[in-house]
């Protein structure tokens, strides 16, 4: 048996989905947020049932690639469970008319049932019965309240023959079940009701998004600060480092296995950050330094989620996106490109255009630096002042703007208006929080360890075999007279297709001035992206439109390190004979 959750955006598909099956699924409080079907499995009677978890859709006639999939998986369903989000029952009901004219077995769920208490809103559970003839089970996804019943409906589905109907005559018949069915107590607005005006406001809403991000900004850096000085650098320097110093002693310094292994010591002792070993520098970027930004970084975007201020703020920036040739969701995969560019160029899928996707997915690889990029560039810039660190944002901050504008110009199609859902305000459930904490921690060790391993391991060879020597000749004309730095550089760039945190870490060894370290920082960042972001490109734009944003990648790169080269030289020019 095959049995297929849909619903809107935003109804708790997901969340119902993992306590069915206990798949860790993460449910965001976005609209869009499974892209990708989810499948898992429930025993009901000894049988071995597949349950799929669809992306939302608002009706069976698909308008995007995620509603393409949920449409194509119902016809394939044996039962089907429609999710209705029980606040917002008449829009929801929609779909439901539309899944039933398909006569498949049904199951509706009234879910977030609490919700509908606390807002005054009664539903008549028996009288939608009879008005729909389906199975009616009321349920609280995030704490598993009628998932009982529900599994016991399972077994019990019921097929309703029912006429199709036209666009107005399913209205008419919804207007005449809410008149029925659903009664609303008068009731005062609550606080989060109030915030949830404020914030969607562009008058109240702009300076409250500017003072939350550079609020979310600093609680980041202090979390991830924190963590690194208060557990990752004792662990660190005073347990494992002395375990490393009895093996470097055992091996010899110019030892073959040494080098690999430890990698060189600077001043005689073990220097996690420079002295590239596979169990030096390759356990300490991931664990010590990328680590801790990620938790606090995840955690903070984990709370945005599940309270529901993403999509507001969507709609906020809708008009001067718009400016600027995006659209308003694209606030969305660009945020999550803050963590990691792979997930943020995913949710891309919910555009409804190829262009917003293609300009989206392109921005995303070239001015969003991912949490692993961000936490290298706070640790090497950072010791330099804050200044230099805002200055490298502003930078990507002025390409981002520049390139959007152009790429909306230059590339065929159309940018649509924007159709989001705007879900309540709701306090995070911190059970919730945490299992997505995890998961994603987990999926970025998975990544993370293994990339950094293998790429510290091949630059040992490469750099013991004097390869990177032919490399840094046959390029030095383009890295040293175009972007001002040693040809030895042209290694980290390189490195930067496995792990651009890793690259980020080499040009420690190369004594940088600050102006080199912000345009080495910058041209890394626009770069060529990651190994990991490069599959995902061609997968989502396929190869032509991947090779034409790889091309675009070149050029920025190229023009913005140049450019950065000559403005440091005149400002450095200025310095000395106007100034001193």
């Amino acid at each position: 048996m095959k049995i297929v959750l849909m619903g809107n955006p935003n109804v708790g598909k997901s969340a119902i989905f993992s306590r069915l099956t206990g798949v860790n699924v993460i449910a965001s409080n976005y609209p869009g947020s499974t892209i990708e079907y989810k499948k898992g499995f429930l025993k009901i009677r000894n049988e071995k049932v597949e349950i799929i978890d669809t992306p939302g859709i608002y009706s069976l006639t698909p308008n995007c690639k995620a509603e393409e999939i949920a449409v194509s998986l119902l016809e394939k369903a044996d039962v089907v469970i429609n999710v209705i989000d029980s606040t917002n029952l008449e829009r929801n009901l929609y779909l439901t008319m539309d899944i039933l004219e398909k006569r498949k077995p049904t199951i509706i769920v009234l879910n977030m049932w609490d919700d509908a208490r606390h807002k005054g809103i009664q539903i008549n559970k028996k009288k939608l019965e009879e008005f729909l003839q389906v199975p009616i089970i009321p349920t609280i996804g995030v704490t598993g309240e009628g998932i009982k019943d529900l599994v016991e409906s399972i077994t019990y589905p019921k097929v309703v023959n029912i006429k199709k109907h036209t666009y107005e005559e399913k209205w008419v018949d919804i207007g005449h079940i809410i008149k029925n069915v659903q009664n609303l107590k008068h009731r005062h607005h609550t606080f989060l009701e109030r915030l949830q005006d404020f914030s969607v406001k562009p008058l109240t809403g702009i300076p409250l998004a500017i003072i939350l991000f550079i609020l979310i900004f600093f609680i980041i850096r202090f979390i991830g600060e924190g963590i690194i000085g208060f557990i990752c650098e004792p662990l660190f320097e005073k347990l494992y480092s002395p375990l490393l110093f009895q093996l470097s002693n055992i091996l010899g310094e110019n030892n073959f296995f040494h080098k690999i292994l430890i990698g060189k010591l600077v001043k005689g002792e073990i220097n996690f950050v420079e002295s590239f070993g596979l169990l030096t520098t390759g356990l300490f970027v991931p664990f010590g330094m990328i680590l801790p930004y990620i938790i606090s970084f995840y955690f903070i975007l984990g709370i945005l989620e599940d309270f529901g201020y993403l999509p507001r703020l969507a709609v906020l920036m809708d008009t001067l996106m718009h400016k600027i040739g995006l659209h308003g969701y694209t606030i969305i995969p660009i945020f999550l490109g803050l963590g990691c560019n792979v997930p943020g160029i995913l949710a891309t899928r919910i555009l409804e255009s190829k262009k917003l996707k293609f300009i989206t997915a392109t921005l995303i690889s070239i001015c969003i630096p991912c949490t692993a990029l961000q936490a290298m560039i706070i640790g090497y810039v950072g010791k330099y002042g804050i200044f230099y660190v805002i200055l490298i944002y502003m930078i990507l901050f002025i390409i981002l703007l520049i390139l959007s504008i152009l790429l909306n110009k230059i590339t065929k199609g159309f940018s649509p208006e924007l159709f989001i859902e705007i879900p309540p305000y709701r306090l995070p459930r911190i059970s919730i929080l945490m299992k997505k904490l995890w998961m994603r921690v987990k999926e970025f060790l998975l990544e993370a360890v293994t990339i950094v391993l293998g790429g510290i391991l091949l630059i040992n060879i490469l750099f013991n075999l004097n390869i990177f020597d032919y490399i840094a000749n046959f390029t030095s004309p383009v890295i040293s007279k175009l972007f001002g730095l040693p040809k030895e550089t042209i290694i980290a760039l390189l490195m930067g297709f496995l792990r651009k945190d890793i690259a980020v870490g080499m040009l420690s060894t190369y004594n940088l001035s600050v102006e080199q370290l912000v345009v080495s920082c910058v041209v890394l960042s626009t770069f060529f992206p990651c190994i990991a972001t490069f599959i995902i490109l061609l997968k989502e734009l396929g190869i032509k439109d991947m090779i034409k944003s790889i091309c675009i990648m070149l050029i920025v790169s190229i023009s913005t390190g140049t450019l950065l080269n000559h403005i440091f030289k005149i400002i450095y020019f200025f310095k000395i004979h106007f100034i001193n």
